[in-house]
């Protein structure tokens, strides 16, 4: 199928897909006033043992769904039950995000216009966040509006970081640090060229600013202003890359159309969540991201050759989900979703993960069960061609190469550029590991 072909059916799929939320998104609203209870959820020990991957076009009364009506109004579940056993509620867009520049700058020869925004939001607009933006400048003769890549960052920008850490995210060895790490605007867009040089704009923001990763964290960050909330972390920071698409959707250089979320390891993530709850991304691209992002839970795990997996999540990191998943430990198989939902939850739009065949936190297997077990469900949208994976030689890093085809795919599915490259190939089983 050709480009045009295929951006025709997904605008036109698109429409009805719109129209059709208004009356899902009505209808349970509606049910649940009539019964004046919340939905129920059945306690861990009496949900079902399910060995294989809970099939998302099975709706809860047990009927199949084959039709994307049907879909839709079955997406709001699938919704409502990830919140309920693993992510959590968050809070509605607050309404009132509001930007001010604090620096402005032209970097690489003046090829790059860099910002750095103070946003404010929130109850009595008293929650910020602090934005870097790169775009290319009008001087080189890529001209807006821009797509625009939203990606949380383990560093901050800072026109003064120690040079051993400058050094260390220049080489792309800083992977996950938990401390703030300054990080230079001049070393940033050098990180970001590859994007620049294409033709995006890229937004990043230091995503502890939004809440810590571990110990107190419900003090700190968004979470206070809040309380009644549910929500963790992996909600908390893509509930701060939705705060980014508020701001951008009142500047000229940005392509509304074409936001793109897109992070690493944790934020990979948190990226998932992001563009499963956040339909203004039209594009979904987590890297790295293992068990808790696109990694099926049912395949990882120690006992399943599967590296890192629900036990080991909940137990080490349990600042990123809530308390409910913790009652999935050693009986994974009770869970009544697993992470192809999420991914599912982001089609019609356009998906693709990006992992390292040699990442030793995120199993090569789990992400392929995730991907194959997520098709069905874009098939049945008539949108094959918008659920991408790449595969690449290496350990756990966002490597130049994931970069390569995450943007390739974006020229390709969002821009309708032809590129030849195709985003359905699978590694040799015996990598599978």
């Amino acid at each position: 199928m050709n480009n045009q072909t295929s951006s025709a059916r997904f605008l036109s799929l698109g429409g009805l897909i719109i129209g059709l939320a208004i009356a899902g998104r009505l209808l349970w609203p509606i049910q649940s006033l009539a019964a004046n209870t919340p939905p129920a959820f059945p306690a861990v020990a009496d949900l079902p043992i399910q060995t294989n991957m809970p099939n998302p076009l099975v709706a809860t009364d047990g009927k199949t769904i084959t039709t994307p009506e049907q879909w839709l109004q079955h997406r709001e579940a699938v919704k409502q039950i990830i919140e309920h056993y693993a992510l959590g509620h968050m809070p509605p867009p607050p309404g009132n995000v509001k930007g001010h520049e604090v620096v402005s700058r032209l970097l690489a020869d003046g090829k790059t216009s860099y910002r750095l925004v103070h946003l404010t939001f929130g109850p009595e607009e008293k929650l910020s966040l602090d934005i870097s933006i790169f775009r290319p400048a009008e001087t080189n003769g890529i001209k807006a509006p821009f797509p625009v890549i939203v990606q949380p960052s383990f560093s901050t920008i800072s026109d003064n970081p120690p040079p051993s850490v400058t050094n260390a995210i220049a080489s792309g060895t800083n992977t996950a640090p938990v401390k703030k790490s300054p990080n230079t605007p001049e070393t940033a867009v050098r990180q970001y060229a590859q994007a620049l040089d294409r033709g995006y704009a890229v937004v990043t923001f230091y995503y502890q600013d939004c809440g810590k990763d571990g110990g107190d964290y419900r003090t700190t960050g968004f979470f206070p202003a809040y309380p009644d909330s549910d929500w963790a972390d992996l909600a908390l920071w893509a509930w701060g890359m939705s705060r980014c698409v508020d701001y951008l959707e009142t500047q000229s250089f940005a392509d509304k159309s074409k936001f793109i979320a897109l992070g690493h390891s944790r934020l990979g993530k948190a990226t998932l969540v992001a563009g499963a709850f956040d339909e203004r991304f039209a594009l979904c691209a987590p890297a790295g991201s293992g068990c808790a992002g696109t990694g099926a839970y049912r395949f990882n795990g120690k006992a399943r050759n599967g590296r890192e997996g629900l036990n080991e999540i909940v137990k080490n990191f349990p600042q990123w989900t809530i308390p409910s998943l913790v009652e999935f430990s050693n009986r994974v198989e009770r869970l009544p979703f697993d992470q192809h939902w999420l991914i599912d939850l982001v089609a019609p739009r356009l998906f693709i993960a990006a992992d390292g065949l040699d990442d030793t936190a995120a199993s090569v297997n789990a992400l392929v069960q995730s991907y194959l077990a997520a098709q069905p469900v874009y098939a049945l949208l008539g949108v094959p061609d918008h659920l991408g994976i790449n595969f690449r030689p290496g350990p756990h890093r966002l490597a130049m190469e994931d970069w390569s085809a995450i943007l390739d795919f974006a020229d390709q599915q969002l821009r309708g550029i032809d590129v030849k490259r195709h985003f359905d190939q699978l590694p040799p089983q015996e990598l599978w590991h």
